[in-house]
């Protein structure tokens, strides 16, 4: 068996009791201290036959600790990503977790200064935001990485946009 990180553990056993059992499961003994004493914001992706099963996150941190920001983005991954149903029991076997758990984002002046694999990407105008994770399958420049932001965030070509990038650690 391959030994998962704190972090995936923690989302798998998260969305396996919740999906079983409708159950929220404690914080389990095996989280890092560092996961109990450090907030940021966090990404759970599913993915089942290589495809995007639910991805749902959070650009800052809006729990107390790192812990119950994955716990609670992967239930959301997993029963309240709306571009899919709910995960159902029998999926999750198939299921493969990976969480991005991210730094705080910079302002970006330059499109220069963005990479697709090493950056993340948020589009703001106005009250509208869209973000995307760096380093995804079929997402090569900064330019595609703009243009799927701003169309989730239903941000039209024309409006005026804010840049931000962040890194991330990515746990699979």
């Amino acid at each position: 068996m391959i030994e998962m990180s704190p972090h995936v553990r923690l989302a798998v056993a998260t969305i396996d009791a919740y999906v079983r059992h409708g159950e929220i499961i404690d914080i389990p003994e095996y989280v890092s201290r560092d996961m109990l004493e450090t907030s940021a914001g966090a990404f759970v992706c599913l993915k089942m036959d290589g495809q995007l099963r639910g991805c749902i996150g959070t650009i800052e941190p809006a729990m107390d600790n790192l812990a119950l920001e994955i716990r609670e983005n992967a239930i959301s991954a997993a029963m309240r990503d709306p571009r899919f149903m709910p995960v159902e029991v029998r999926e999750l076997e198939h299921i493969i977790c990976q969480v991005d758990v991210l730094c705080p984002p910079e302002p970006v002046y330059d499109i220069k200064d963005l990479d697709a694999k090493r950056y993340g990407v948020i589009v703001e105008s106005g009250l509208r935001r869209g973000l995307l994770l760096p380093d995804l399958d079929g997402v090569d420049s900064p330019e595609q990485q703009i243009d799927i932001a701003r169309r989730k965030a239903f941000i039209k070509q024309d409006d005026m946009i804010k840049l931000y990038r962040f890194e991330i650690a990515r746990f699979d």
